[in-house]
C-alpha cells in the first residue's frame, strides 16, 4: 500500500490516480470514503458536528483502509494530526509526503470553496499556519518526501515511481 500525505491542494488525489494506474493498483481517496459513510460532504459534517467528531470518523476510516488490500491511498490533509493515524500509515503502508509551500498551495486553491479549513478571511495565512503545525508531522510519518513545486503530474508520478523502485517496494513497468 502506498499512502499520500500533504496539505490540501498538494496533489494527493490527482497524483494518486496516476500513480495507481502506473503501479496497477486501485486508487482510494479517504475523503471520498468518509463522505460515503457520512452521507454528506466533509464540509457540511465539519460545520454541523465540528472538527473533533470529524477526526474520529477519519481515524476509523484510515484504520479500516490501511488494513485493506494494497491500494494507492490519498489521505485528508489533517490525517496526520492524530498519533494513531500516523502510526497506522507508517506501519501499514509506504508513505509519500507531497510537500508544497503555502504560497504554491494558495496559488492552486485560492478559488476552491470546498475546503472547510480554508474558508477564512486570510487563506494564505491559514495555509502558513497549517504548514507550520503539520509539516513536522508529515515528515515524521513519511518514508519519502517529494517536493511538488511546479512539476507536472506525470513528472511527480515518475519521481515517486523511481523512489519506490529504488527502494525495492514496487517494480515499475
Amino acid at each position: 500500500m502506498i499512502s499520500l500525505i500533504g496539505l490540501p491542494g498538494s496533489g494527493k488525489s490527482t497524483v494518486g490516480r496516476q500513480l495507481a494506474r502506473r503501479l496497477g493498483l486501485s486508487f482510494v481517496d479517504s475523503d471520498q470514503v468518509i463522505e460515503q459513510q457520512l452521507g454528506c460532504t466533509i464540509r457540511d459534517y465539519f460545520e454541523r458536528e465540528g472538527e473533533l467528531s470529524f477526526r474520529d470518523v477519519e481515524q476509523s476510516v484510515l484504520d479500516q483502509l490501511t488494513l485493506g488490500p494494497p491500494v494507492v491511498l490519498a489521505t485528508g490533509g489533517g490525517s496526520v494530526l492524530r498519533l494513531q493515524n500516523r502510526l497506522h500509515l507508517r506501519e501499514r503502508s509506504r508513505v509519500v509526503y507531497l510537500s508544497s509551500s503555502p504560497d504554491e498551495l494558495f496559488r492552486r486553491l485560492k478559488n476552491d470553496l470546498s475546503r472547510p479549513l480554508l474558508q477564512v478571511a486570510d487563506p494564505l495565512k491559514r495555509l502558513r499556519e497549517l504548514f507550520e503545525i503539520r509539516d513536522p508531522l508529515y515528515i515524521e510519518t513519511a518514508h519519502f518526501v517529494i517536493q511538488t513545486g511546479r512539476p507536472s503530474v506525470a513528472t511527480l508520478v515518475n519521481m515517486i515511481s523511481m523512489q519506490l523502485e529504488l527502494s525495492g517496494i514496487y517494480p515499475v513497468a
